[in-house]
């Protein structure tokens, strides 16, 4: 098949998960539970080091604390600029409310969508688009 073959079925359907690097799980899981009301899955198995499985539906974001690699040296300011996750809320208003009463700073989105971006306490951008 060449590149511009289309399989008849999708081989890649979705999004399983994916991994963010944390210094302190425990911290971590406060910031995204109270912010953005995620839950912990409880059936993450013993994987040799500390860490969690936050649930959004049928995806997770797993997150591994393990010493940090990416510095934040040279990182560009607005997170849409950086490797990122992207995120989907229903009410970015509130969302914007519970970042200020938190005083995490954030840019709304340069591309005119209802979307913006901010930092985790690890320097980890992520990226929140109203649907």
């Amino acid at each position: 098949m060449s590149q511009n073959e289309l399989p008849d079925k999708p081989l890649v359907t979705a999004i399983d998960h994916c991994s963010l690097i944390v210094a302190d799980t425990g911290k971590a899981v406060e910031f995204y539970s109270s912010l953005l009301g995620l839950l912990v899955d409880e059936s993450r198995p013993d994987l040799g080091y500390p860490g969690a499985w936050l649930q959004i539906a049928n995806t997770q974001i797993h997150l591994l604390e393990v010493p940090n690699p990416d510095s934040m040296e040279n990182r560009p300011e607005h997170g849409g600029r950086d490797h990122h996750v992207a995120l989907q809320v229903t009410d970015l208003d509130e969302v914007i409310r519970r970042l200020k009463q938190a005083d995490v700073a954030y840019s709304k989105s340069k591309s005119g969508r209802a979307a913006l971006f901010f930092r985790d306490l690890d320097g980890n951008a992520i990226e929140l688009v109203e649907k």
